[in-house]
């Protein structure tokens, strides 16, 4: 098959919801030509976040991915799976009782200098039910914010950081760790740190403009008083994740899953208490154009 041929062939079908697509015609398990993956970035940036159903790849083939869309992003704080440098276990055993990990939304590594591109989940173990991951569409909310609100977040730096989850004294802190909880949370210090990011930024490959990030990786609003930056995040919160903005996508046996960090928000939820749950996952590097 010729790259123009397996261009020809991916078939998009939209979700329906606020963002989000499910990608087919395209073979995840082999190598993709430099025609076939600049057509998937053209698709991933109009639609946010691309499933791919019916992709019984391997580790080895979700690695050969990530690094055709980026290379590697760093993740800080979980330890990767033996034998690989890259991939994350996102798991949950049946009996496991630690609190759900990543329930809030989120932009991952927003607190890092150059936060990731994107991330790629493939599908290892599914529960018959539950498990879904939500997705909420930063253009849209801000394309949607009413005037008047918009002007009181227009022009502010966000102050971003680890610390309310990976310090020792966070969330998923010496506490945690201690517990039974299966993924390998690694807190440390470095958690502390800050970094500061526009609130509203222009998109670095389309330059749309959105929302980045949200309360979990924002501790504060360079130039105002806590306080007062506690009220407009949270009413930043409420707004940006309202249902309207999302796309509520269900996992499938054998799929693959990658979405873009500068564009969307996502959380996880439950409902398969009782049930295995196992994810791998990578980070794509920030874009380096």
């Amino acid at each position: 098959m010729t790259a123009t041929d397996s261009v020809s062939s991916i078939e998009v079908t939209p979700s329906g919801q606020a963002c989000g697509a499910a990608v087919r015609g395209v073979d995840l398990t082999a190598p993709l030509d430099a025609e076939t993956v600049a057509s998937i970035r053209s698709i991933w940036l109009e639609h946010h976040v691309l499933s791919f159903p019916d992709q019984p790849m391997s580790d080895d083939d979700l690695e050969r991915f990530t690094i055709a869309f980026g290379g590697f992003g760093d993740d800080p704080y979980i330890a990767p799976i033996p034998g690989r440098n890259h991939v994350i276990a996102v798991e949950r055993r049946a009996d496991e009782t630690s609190p759900l990990f990543a329930e809030n939304w989120h932009s991952d590594w927003s607190f890092q200098v150059r936060p990731p591109a994107g991330t790629c989940l493939r599908s290892v173990v599914v529960p018959p039910s539950g498990g879904d991951t939500l997705y909420a569409n930063q253009h849209m909310a801000l394309e949607q914010m009413p005037t008047e609100m918009r002007e009181r977040f227009e022009g502010l730096t966000a102050i971003h950081s680890a610390r309310g989850g990976y310090a020792p004294d966070g969330f998923y802190g010496d506490d945690d760790a201690a517990g039974d909880r299966s993924m390998d949370i690694r807190p440390s210090e470095t958690a502390n740190d800050t970094h500061r990011h526009p609130l509203i930024r222009a998109h670095p490959e389309t330059d749309r403009l959105g929302l980045f990030s949200t309360f979990g990786y924002i501790v504060g609003l360079e130039g105002v008083p806590q306080e007062e930056a506690g009220a407009l995040l949270g009413e930043l919160y409420h707004w940006q994740s309202q249902e309207q903005f999302q796309y509520r996508h269900v996992w499938e046996p054998d799929m693959l899953v990658m979405w873009d960090n500068r564009s969307v928000l996502h959380r996880a939820t439950g409902g398969y208490d009782g049930h295995h749950r196992l994810l791998h996952r990578t980070t794509i590097a920030a874009w380096d154009g």
